[in-house]
């Protein structure tokens, strides 16, 4: 239940105490004949689809400075990645893809081979349960998508394809780096006959750069696909994962001052390990030729486990309380069904009606040590990182769980206008019932319903014009919406008795986003442009306010608007070139802050990336992202006179040799040893600010053996 508590309170907590071997693989990805399937859940040509989209082809993965799925999104795919403890292994990180800020990543919807991974709760993707060389390609779609996928796809999605295919592939490889890092992947697939089965591993260890930021991941996976003849097919994926990361303090602070080295006493021993297991199995049959049949299924089981050593502790320099260890446990599970039926009716179009069930259950208990009062004299701690905390009163334990039932149907259609021009539209109507139990917990405004169920629309028209092989362009309005997460139901506040506890907020209604978009794709001389412009309304945000600690819907509207491109280009037979960014204003349009920046969204975000092919064997690259300055977490106050977090360059450069079925390379990452953060906020027991400081330069040494 406190995934919300782990992101949101360990940051005030602790901060108290390209690339591509061969320039062709450029035009593989945006040539007219792309087949991708994010845009309907169907195959589809990528000119037909009225959205920006782009993909990233599994060359262009390994043939970049990545090591980790995060780090592909942010280095390629150009997407804003965040996260408290940004180390080598990414664990904790987050993508905000409509400029949501803090609460990004679950307007964001992330899915492998089309069906969701996102927790129900304000937790972050377990990245580590796909190893990154299991991957074929990724899909990302900017923009509202909830008529496709329902809850949660406001500002995007993300589409992980580890389908492979056929052709028979194995391969390990292993690299270690600064701080005792070291990533090791494998996979193995083989077709026999139209059986094909792959199996995939990853395992990662760091020592941390900074004390008390070790941790290690582990992830297998194992899928068969079987080839039914005439298109038809389907599989089966099982995976499982196991992360520990241990989670140092911020520092306290502007971005830029104090130790980053620095870690508070009381952070030591903090820990935040995940147990994530599950499966997923997809169908694809043609009923005749007119008619095509899908259904695919999920299930996942997911255990948290976090530890503090001292989390009931409260400060000031002449007085404080002294608390000793909390432990936090959650498990949950959901499990989700998804059958769709796309007819061809010829001059009338296509159309697509599918049918969405999930129901997911979490639980969550809480044990604390008795407080222990007494008098702290200033030289007995650190005056400067540790001026603050939590006093949980004489509370020992309390308990949260909740249920969500989900049932969504919705109809896309799409009707040919002219042999250049094709309009298309959608409706989406998601209903959830919501449950609650809990302990030792006080309503935030009196007494509060335990169970409530709530509905929301979506829906979308676009006109989409193929006026050129190659070119097109398109309008589109579109609506999407968000779901409250599990978590959200809850917040932490002072009781009555002026202990700091869990408070229930109530079920929060879903929020609706309105988007007006235009945009298209051009081949131009040898370059490949995709770009659009948007505008978005939202009503009844989910946000959550670290200064009262609670959960609430926003009774004012928040907009957003902005500009994306990308630009490819084959200049010669041994040099590719790519640029893109976004230009945007995530803003309060109304209320006592109205023309307020939204929090940890910057304006503007930049890319650029290179690959040069000195001979057939040797081959250089580097990458390039810049990202604006942007507002401190403290939620919706006034903060127009407080600074802001600092823009940031981060580069990296690699070089690689291959020879046959081996290839070396050498990776230095944050190449110009920038100092920066992702994330900053203000605290609310001390208004003062924090922050977490991300890697410096970092070298990797990376081996990787193909064999077929």
């Amino acid at each position: 239940m406190k995934q919300q508590f782990k992101q949101k309170q360990i940051a005030q907590i602790c901060a108290a105490l390209t690339l591509l071997n061969s320039p062709l693989f450029v035009f593989a990805q945006n040539s007219s004949n792309t087949v991708i399937v994010t845009g309907s859940r169907f195959e589809e040509n990528l000119n037909e689809v009225p959205a920006n989209v782009n993909v990233i082809t599994r060359e262009e993965i390994e043939n970049s400075s990545s090591n980790t799925i995060p780090q592909v999104l942010s280095q390629i795919g150009g997407l804003r990645v965040s996260g408290l403890n940004s180390g080598s292994l990414n664990l904790d990180a987050s993508v905000d893809m409509g400029g949501f800020g803090p609460t990004g990543n679950s307007t964001t919807a992330v899915l492998v081979d089309g069906i969701r991974i996102n927790p129900i709760d304000s937790g972050n993707v377990d990245w580590s349960t796909i190893p990154i060389d299991s991957i074929e390609r990724i899909e990302i779609l900017q923009g509202g998508a909830s008529v496709q996928y329902g809850n949660g796809a406001v500002g995007g999605v993300i589409n992980i394809i580890t389908n492979g295919g056929k052709k028979n592939f194995n391969q390990v490889s292993a690299s270690y780096g600064t701080w005792g890092t070291s990533i090791n992947n494998a996979i193995f697939r083989n077709t026999i006959d139209k059986t094909t089965l792959q199996l995939s591993a990853n395992t990662s260890n760091t020592n941390g750069w900074r004390p008390n930021t070790a941790a290690n991941a582990y992830s297998i996976d194992a899928k068969i696909s079987q080839d039914l003849g005439s298109g038809d097919r389907a599989y089966v994926d099982v995976y499982y994962g196991y992360t520990n990361q241990q989670l140092a303090s911020a520092v306290v602070g502007l971005v830029g001052s104090g130790n980053p080295l620095s870690v508070s006493p009381q952070n030591a021993g903090n820990n935040y390990s995940t147990n994530n297991l599950g499966f997923r199995q997809g169908l694809t049959k043609s009923l005749n030729e007119n008619y095509v049949f899908e259904i695919d299924t999920s299930y996942n089981n997911k255990t948290s486990f976090y530890y503090t050593p001292q989390a009931d502790y409260f400060a000031t320099p002449d007085f404080g309380y002294a608390g000793g260890p909390m432990n936090n446990k959650l498990v949950g599970w959901q499990l989700a069904l998804s059958p769709r039926l796309k007819a061809n009716l010829g001059v009338i179009g296509t159309t697509i009606i599918g049918y969405d069930f999930s129901k997911a259950n979490q639980g969550g208990s809480n044990g604390y040590s008795p407080l222990s009062q007494g008098i702290i004299r200033a030289n007995q701690f650190d005056a400067i990182n540790n001026t603050y905390g939590i006093y949980y009163g004489n509370l020992t334990s309390d308990s949260q769980s909740a249920t969500q039932i989900n049932n969504s149907f919705y109809l896309i259609q799409r009707i040919p206008l002219s042999k250049i021009l094709e309009a298309s539209g959608g409706f989406r109507r998601q209903v959830q019932q919501a449950s609650t139990t809990n302990t030792s917990i006080y309503a935030a405004n009196g007494t509060v319903n335990n169970s409530q169920q709530f509905a929301a629309n979506a829906g979308d028209v676009a006109l989409n014009a193929n006026y050129l092989p190659g070119q097109r362009v398109y309008v589109k309005w579109n609506q999407s919406f968000r779901f409250p997460n599990i978590d959200e139901y809850w917040g932490f506040a002072y009781n009555p008795d002026g202990a700091y506890e869990t408070v229930f907020n109530g079920i929060l209604q879903p929020q609706t986003t309105q988007t007006y978009e235009m945009g298209g794709s051009w081949s131009v001389w040898k370059s490949k442009i995709t770009s659009s412009i948007f505008k978005s309304m939202t009503q009844n945000e989910i946000s959550y306010n670290p200064s009262t600690g609670y959960n609430y819907n926003s009774i004012y509207q928040t907009n957003r608007g902005g500009i994306l491109f990308d630009i490819s280009s084959n200049i010669s037979p041994s040099l590719f070139v790519a640029a893109g960014g976004k230009y945007q204003k995530s803003y309060y349009a109304n209320g006592p802050f109205a023309g307020n920046a939204i929090p940890i969204v910057p304006d503007t975000l930049l890319n650029a990336r290179a690959n040069y092919l000195i001979t057939s064997n040797w081959s250089v690259g580097g990458v390039v992202n810049y990202v604006s300055n942007q507002h401190y977490d403290t939620g919706p106050n006034n903060y127009s006179a407080t600074p802001t977090m600092p823009a940031y360059v981060i580069g990296d450069i690699f070089t690689s040799y291959k020879f046959k079925g081996i290839e070396g390379r050498l990776t230095v990452k944050n190449v110009g040893n920038a100092q920066y953060s992702t994330y900053g906020g203000v605290s609310s027991f001390s208004g003062r600010h924090f922050y977490y400081p991300s890697e410096p330069r970092s070298v990797f040494a990376s081996l990787k053996y193909s064999f077929n």
